[in-house]
């Protein structure tokens, strides 16, 4: 087997990552809708033209483009080029920290789906079940060969992390009588917890409600609606969740060991 040099590597981690991108913003779009992902090709949801192979290279060929349809000139939305390079970054920060070992297929896995579904949420304000359930089967799925958590703990993280944000959406029913966390949400946590077992989902709602609650305050105060503005909460949810994955060891090993002392 052929080995490619230091930096090739990496460089071709990125464009893998560039090209799933792609295909990603195609779920993002279609999904919601319940289009086909598969039929019709790529084409312009404006003018209908079908979108050439040379006009579909992840990032370049929105460059080139300058942003527009070739045929309409209708701006293309920033959030594919993206959706491209985020899931490029995360796919090269992958195999740098872990390789091309299973591992990284799993968490490679795991990023993707929420990338999937912090999209759609912004974009929709819905979770897709398809997407959140079979996430949270696959989460446990791979457990059984994770070298990051056992079976159990995985179990554990889906029944606590499901758990705990049904608790809070009921409470939050209770007392202000109208829902404040979606179905989605819940079940959302609920796939996090499969994948990163009860440690992750602590992390990921402490860091989702720091992130949530400074954004928030900036978008109440930016549209003026105060505590009406409609924000959606899987955005947050799923960037604990990835701040977990590159850095909840390192955040346990401190807490634990210079804060507490053990």
């Amino acid at each position: 087997m052929v080995s490619l040099p230091s930096g090739v590597q990496e460089v071709f981690a990125f464009l893998v990552g560039c090209c799933f991108g792609s295909f990603y913003n195609v779920l993002i779009h279609r999904l919601p809708a319940g289009q086909s992902i598969v039929r019709p090709g790529s084409h312009c949801p404006r003018c209908g033209h079908a979108i050439s192979f040379y006009d579909n290279i992840p990032l370049l060929s929105y460059l080139i483009l300058r942003g527009k349809c070739r045929h309409c000139r209708a701006l293309i939305p920033f959030r594919y080029p993206l959706v491209e390079a985020l899931t490029g970054i995360l796919t090269l920060l992958l195999y740098l920290r872990c390789g091309l070992t299973q591992q990284c297929f799993i968490e490679w896995v795991f990023v993707s789906l929420l990338i999937i579904i912090t999209f759609i949420d912004l974009d929709t304000y819905l979770i897709p079940d398809v997407l959140s359930v079979t996430g949270m089967i696959a989460g446990f799925a791979f457990s059984f060969v994770s070298l990051r958590l056992s079976w159990s703990e995985s179990l554990i993280g889906i029944v606590m992390g499901g758990g705990f944000f049904y608790l809070v959406a009921i409470t939050f029913l209770y007392i202000r009588h109208k829902e404040g966390l979606g179905g989605g949400d819940i079940k959302l946590l609920a796939m996090i917890g499969a994948f990163l077992g009860w440690p992750g989902v602590v992390f990921t709602v402490l860091a989702a409600s720091l992130i949530g609650t400074v954004a928030g305050l900036a978008i109440m105060w930016r549209s003026r609606k105060g505590l009406g503005a409609m924000i959606p909460f899987g955005p947050f949810l799923a960037s604990g969740a990835v701040l977990y994955v590159f850095w909840g060891d390192e955040f346990y090993r401190w807490y634990v060991g210079d804060i507490l002392g053990l």
